[in-house]
């Protein structure tokens, strides 16, 4: 039987990660990464993660068979403002996801960054949502999805009914964002938890610009 050094290192060639990203992935320091690959055993429930992101990196690989995978298009900001214009996306994606069911065609994969939308959604995580618009934005008033604004701007925030036409966007964490226009709301389809995300191997740069705040 591997040893949970044996696995980690196994995680890291599997899903070509630093020690830095498996301390993010695990939610712990690279300090704590580097006990463990030194023969300190993690605590019980970082055990179970690591010991099931083995089985399914490494043991299992992912279930190509059932299921959809689904290519991540850019980031949507939860604490970030993120301006789609400057990212720079390669046609294969930054990453993609594999969910266990069948997905309609006409979704679209965003990886959360920031942490005003805790504890719901993660800095790390992947939303799926529909390309395009769905409902009218008074069906959303109440719900969180993904947005842009007439400005530009994509986040992940609680939507609510603004003065005249304009809407106001909430966080869990952060001041509201009064009274914008919107020119696109995602509906949010799933989530996907930072550890099930599957790398794929990059081709030129991602220089999406980020706004932190």
């Amino acid at each position: 039987m591997k040893t949970i050094a044996e696995k980690i290192r196994a995680i890291m060639d599997a899903a070509d990660l630093t020690q830095m990203q498996i301390a993010e992935r695990f939610e712990v320091s690279q300090s704590t990464v580097n006990r463990w690959l030194t023969g300190s055993e993690p605590e019980g429930h970082r055990r179970d993660a690591i010991n099931e992101a083995y089985d399914r990196l490494v043991d299992e690989g992912p279930a190509e068979t059932d299921g959809s995978t689904v290519k991540v298009m850019g980031y949507i900001g939860a604490g970030a403002e993120i301006m789609p214009e400057f990212e720079q996306v390669p046609p294969e994606g930054l990453d993609q996801v594999h969910v266990p069911f069948p997905l309609p065609a006409e979704m679209l994969a965003l990886e959360v960054r920031g942490d005003s939308m805790l504890p719901v959604y993660k800095d790390g995580h992947v939303i799926i949502v529909y390309k395009e618009q769905k409902r009218p934005t008074t069906a959303f008033f109440g719900e969180e999805a993904a947005v842009r604004t007439s400005d530009g701007r994509r986040f992940l925030k609680t939507i609510m009914r603004g003065a005249g036409n304009a809407v106001t966007l909430m966080s869990f964490n952060a001041a509201p964002i009064e009274d914008i226009q919107l020119e696109w709301i995602g509906e949010i389809f799933a989530t996907i938890p930072r550890l099930q995300v599957r790398k794929i191997e990059k081709i030129g740069g991602i220089q999406g610009r980020l706004n932190l705040g």
